[in-house]
């Protein structure tokens, strides 16, 4: 294998390449006005027009002059990317990576990172694949999880382990919980194709947020056990009729919550034990059954003398729309917007306030210096192994251990579409 590019701070801009052109890239890109450090050099998708169509809006941020390409594999051989963001579908993750390795082993000098959205993988065999091509390609690996990123979560996490912790003690309560009416795309509807239901698609979020607030500042992942792991699904909304025919009507055809549905509730409750034996444990709630003003995440972290919340839709600006100010749909104020008349919310700089500016800050910094990012490929695995854990939880009503060897080939009712409320 080449020798890798030896790390400095006085380097060209580290140019990526995003695989994958939907929402979630795009909101990479709008980050990257606030990373200094970075350009989009490449953008890889099998839709042409979709690649075309993300390139030209990192022309218009200034963010880059990026090519295009058809697959992983052509973007990471090329000599101008420095490091790739996976953004593509979770089915094709396994796939992606695999060209991203045979990519990689054509390049004279190797990439400098390989960072990969939440969740890493559908199932826990998948994401050990992930990890294992990531250690074949012999390229750093960063674990895209915003929500630890986020300003709100940073510094209130910052403040309580520097003031309250030494004087009264560590938190041993975490709550974290997302909620939106639904996604944007079909193929995070489909839980073949998705892995499952808003369980996969949010609680990697929530679990992670959780995990990272009761974690000492500077400790390692295992400083915590996860021991067991209680957690329950269900459809409340979208398997009722009248919202099966309008997820037909909105997603298409092959979206048929009345043959094959995904759960838009999960809720789950993890034990945790540190190194003191002391016992810990995190709330986490996901929906996408939640309508409101957009896209709400609530954080709380608790201790024997304090507490710290943080709830997203809460910005400190709102406008007013009377009925006469009539729209069109739209998500201009905040993500997952759900009206257009009355007192709104407003999220002015949405990439900062969701951590995605802070996580590419990170990382491009990581990358670029050679330094071990906070969030790897093997946590993403640790991600996935929990959220196996609750699916099985789910399915057979008991605690589980998320150690288990029955997790580690568990593949949830939901994903194999099997799964009935």
């Amino acid at each position: 294998m080449p020798s890798p590019r030896p790390p400095t701070s006085t380097r060209d801009p580290l140019s990526i390449g995003f695989v994958g052109a939907g929402f979630n890239a795009r909101f990479h890109l709008q980050a990257l006005v606030g990373v200094r450090d970075a350009v989009a050099g490449g953008i890889a998708s099998p839709r042409e027009e979709a690649a075309r169509s993300a390139a030209e809006l990192a022309r218009e941020l200034g963010v880059g002059e990026p090519s295009t390409f058809p697959d992983a594999e052509t973007l990471a051989a090329d000599p101008s990317i420095d490091a790739i963001w996976i953004n593509a579908p979770n089915d094709a993750r396994v796939s992606v990576m695999e060209g991203i390795v045979r990519g990689n082993a054509r390049r004279a000098r190797p990439l400098l990172g390989i960072a990969c959205e939440k969740p890493l993988a559908r199932t826990l065999p998948e994401a050990l694949r992930m990890l294992e091509l990531s250690r074949e390609c012999g390229a750093p690996t960063g674990y895209l999880e915003d929500e630890v990123f986020m300003p709100g979560v940073t510094r209130g996490k910052e403040i309580v382990w520097r003031r309250a912790v030494p004087l009264v003690g560590r938190p041993y309560l975490a709550r974290a919980t997302e909620e939106h009416s639904g996604p944007h795309k079909p193929w995070f509807w489909r839980g073949r194709q998705q892995g499952g239901g808003v369980l996969n698609d949010m609680m990697c979020h929530a679990v992670e947020t959780a995990r990272f607030l009761l974690t000492a500042p500077g400790a390692r992942r295992d400083s915590l056990r996860a021991k067991s792991v209680s957690a329950q699904i269900a459809s409340l909304k979208w398997t009722r009729p009248e919202y099966v025919e309008r997820l037909k009507r909105e997603m298409g055809p092959e979206v048929d919550y009345a043959k094959e549905p995904s759960e838009d509730y999960a809720s789950a409750v993890i034990h945790y034990e540190d190194r003191e034996g002391r016992h810990l444990i995190a709330e986490v709630t996901t929906s996408w059954s939640y309508v409101g003003p957009g896209l709400r995440h609530t954080i709380e972290l608790l201790g024997p003398e304090y507490s710290m919340r943080f709830n997203t839709l809460e910005t400190g600006l709102s406008v007013f729309f009377s009925r006469r100010v009539a729209g069109a749909a739209g998500e201009d104020l905040v993500e997952k917007q759900n009206a257009e008349q009355g007192l709104m919310p407003v999220v002015p700089e949405e990439a900062a306030h969701y951590g995605y500016v802070a996580e590419d800050r990170h990382f491009v910094q990581a990358f670029r210096n050679g330094t071990p990012p906070l969030l790897g490929f093997a946590d993403g695995v640790d991600v996935v192994r929990l959220l196996m854990a609750c699916y099985l939880s789910a399915e057979t009503g008991a605690a589980v251990d998320p150690s288990s060897p029955q997790v580690a080939e568990f593949e949830p009712a939901v994903s194999r579409g099997a799964w009935q409320p």
